[in-house]
């Protein structure tokens, strides 16, 4: 019997994966929602563990990427290792070209560093509208989130209800620490983007990362001009960051 996705169900479904591990609760996730469960890969470490789980137990779930047109070439090159080593195919999501060639007309090529507002525009264009396309008619929405990641990661539930997209989010890593996501790299041997071995933690769009410094919080390396504890591009918030 399929679960409908309302958020009166989150009760049964988080008691129908309570106890399971990870492979098996997301095996259960792809039995109850049959060609409606996506992962969302930014192809970091957490996304490349997941990554490996999936493909290799092979549980049906779809694997997509947003692709700003603004990445780091070594994030492209594990994106092929990636397909190599396991025969797929990682789905595809560009943001629309009208809307990038408007932005880049009217404000030029880095107007993310002028202000918060502008920064947020861009993110909504090359990543939220995409990221919507992506989802749509989708049940559940895996992801690499970790709590540790930032204070505002630490009270969500390894499994949720998203308001804004009508859907479960499952976040399989929730309560894994950033040593034991490296752990599992390294004795699975799962391709990884080698930008993490610089300091790299969080890797997005090049204009905006950066390698992080020695007790740096973990996200300090995205948007590190911005004064915020609590950054994000729109992707895991219920901020209406774009709307198409």
């Amino acid at each position: 019997m399929i679960v409908e996705p309302t958020p009166h169900t989150l009760e049964s479904l988080t008691e129908q994966l309570h106890g399971l591990s990870n492979v098996e609760a997301m095996r259960t996730l792809a039995e109850l929602f049959p060609g409606q469960i996506v992962f969302s890969t930014s192809l970091g470490y957490e996304d490349q563990v997941i990554t490996d789980l999936i493909a290799s137990n092979e549980i049906p779930v779809r694997i997509f990427t947003l692709d700003t047109g603004r990445m780091f070439s070594e994030t492209y090159s594990v994106w092929k290792k990636t397909n190599d080593r396991y025969g797929i195919h990682i789905e595809t999501y560009y943001p629309q070209a009208d809307a990038v060639e408007k932005l880049m007309t009217g404000k030029g090529p880095y107007s993310m560093y002028e202000s918060v507002e502008n920064r947020k525009e861009c993110c909504g264009i090359r990543k939220v509208e995409p990221l919507n396309r992506a989802l749509k008619g989708q049940k559940i929405w895996i992801t690499g989130i970790r709590a540790e990641q930032s204070a505002n990661r630490q009270g969500m539930a390894q499994l949720e209800w998203d308001e804004a997209h009508q859907l479960f989010k499952f976040h399989p890593l929730m309560d894994w620490t950033f040593d034991e996501v490296k752990q599992y790299v390294k004795e699975h041997n799962v391709p990884y983007n080698p930008l993490h071995d610089r300091g790299f933690v969080s890797i997005g769009c090049q204009p905006c990362t950066r390698a992080i410094q020695e007790g740096e919080d973990f996200r300090a390396g995205r948007w590190w001009w911005e004064d915020n504890s609590k950054k994000e591009c729109g992707l895991h918030t219920h901020e209406e960051v774009f709307k198409a």
